[in-house]
């Protein structure tokens, strides 16, 4: 029993430490039960092994909380419920959660109130999420990009790959790895984005990588984004829509291989394709290339047969010709040597008339030049004895004849004395010798 005690002012009253006490007893009087309770999780930790958790209730129409409980659950219950939880949903518990938790009220004296979780049913947060993902898949169908990835196609020679994942995941280096030592020997052009693939900064990681992708989309043929080397649990970042209409509306095509083999994401869904692991999402491409590879050689044996049976028949179509050729040059040579023969005599008729014709004009031109001709001769036979007879009179022994003289330096006449110098050599002709002087000028 409670001892209450008396005051100056005759008022019973408590201390602190026996009215939560008194608080203790009544709820473990009043509330013994276990209740399942549904609440979202605003916070949830770990702390040594228990899990600590602040649940929220919000009112459906404005997102307002109307109720706010803590709520723990100690670590030799948490060891077992929490693995399961985790197994079957797929995801580690984290804020935003929607859960269905086992509770009994508990009341400590010095820590006050806390809900005690007992259990967890995973179940119905699987529902919860199924729910969401339904929506953001209605959203994504109304908006009318749900289907935008599967209609690009996947380039024939896909060897340029751009890939986001954790730089230090182990699933990279496996995709890697298979990417290079394939067994056709295929060159791939690898370049990492690297992103966060875990926990609360999964999308926003992602759609900066999508974002940096986007810039240089000339330089690959397609996005990998894959996760391996951890833990399969935490995978909610890969179920939003904002990162799912990144994916529907990004130029290329996306392969996931994300490692979730129970149920498919929202990313999955949305993608181009999808595969469990990073080195299914490497086998993908290299069957891609391989498909193209087989596709060439199957081309090349058909255009090889194709052209080999074609030779064949032209073979024997140059045969069948050849064996008519003899018989068709001796037709065309016959034919030939005709319309040569008869060109001949044309051609022979057609010159002998015309030397007739030409032969008859030059005769009549003939008789019509004589007297011209002849009238032409004696005219210009009169001229040259005019002519004859003008040079007969300038001859200059004429001159000489009648007394003149002719005064000659270096074989030319002189005309003026000033052309004349002191002992210049002259010679004077006459009409019956030649007078050698030397010339001497007074002053």
């Amino acid at each position: 029993m409670m001892a209450f005690r008396e005051d100056n002012h005759s008022r019973s009253s408590l201390t602190l430490y026996e009215l939560n006490q008194l608080v203790r007893e009544t709820l473990q009087l009043e509330m013994p039960d276990e209740y399942w309770v549904e609440a979202e999780l605003s916070e949830a930790r770990e702390v040594r092994g228990h899990c600590y958790m602040e649940l929220i209730q919000k009112d459906l129409f404005n997102n307002t909380p109307i109720a706010r409980a803590s709520a723990k659950c100690w670590k030799n219950t948490w060891m077992k419920i929490g693995p399961k939880f985790e197994y079957i949903t797929g995801q580690t518990i984290h804020a935003g959660m929607q859960v269905l938790l086992k509770v009994h009220a508990d009341f400590h004296e010095a820590y006050g109130f806390s809900w005690i979780v007992t259990d967890i049913d995973p179940t119905f947060t699987l529902g919860d999420m199924a729910k969401k993902r339904q929506e953001i898949i209605r959203q994504l169908k109304e908006e009318g990009v749900y289907d935008l990835q599967k209609e690009l196609e996947i380039p024939m020679f896909a060897q340029r790959i751009a890939v986001i994942s954790s730089e230090n995941a182990a699933g990279y280096g496996d995709f890697c790895n298979q990417l290079e030592h394939n067994d056709y020997e295929f060159k791939f052009y690898v370049r990492l984005f690297p992103a966060i693939m875990q926990g609360e900064q999964v999308e926003q990681s992602i759609i900066s990588a999508l974002n940096e992708i986007n810039e240089l989309a000339d330089d690959f043929d397609v996005v990998v984004i894959i996760r391996g080397g951890g833990a399969t649990a935490d995978l909610s970042g890969f179920d939003t829509l904002n990162l799912a209409e990144n994916v529907a509306n990004f130029p290329l095509p996306i392969i996931t291989g994300i490692g979730h083999e129970r149920d498919e994401s929202v990313l999955d869904m949305i993608s181009h394709t999808r595969v469990k692991t990073p080195t299914a999402a490497a086998s993908f491409l290299i069957d891609h290339l391989s498909h193209v590879y087989d596709r060439i050689e199957d081309c090349r044996t058909s255009i090889s047969h194709w052209v080999s049976r074609r030779m064949e028949v032209e073979k024997i179509r140059l045969d069948k010709l050849a064996e008519k050729i003899p018989m068709l040059f001796s037709l065309v040579k016959s034919r030939q040597e005709m319309h040569l023969q008869q060109c001949n005599n044309r051609l022979v008729f057609a010159i002998r008339e015309i030397l007739t014709k030409q032969t008859y004009r030059l005769g009549q031109l003939n008789d019509m030049f004589t007297p011209l001709k002849e009238h032409v001769f004696n005219r210009e036979r009169y001229r040259l004895d005019l002519l004859s007879h003008r040079i007969e009179a300038l001859d200059p022994k004429l001159l000489l004849k009648r007394g003149y003289s002719i005064t000659m330096h270096k074989g030319k006449s002189v005309r003026n004395p000033a052309d004349l110098s002191d002992g210049d050599e002259i010679e004077t002709r006459l009409e019956k010798g030649i007078l050698k002087s030397v010339v001497i000028k007074r002053e």
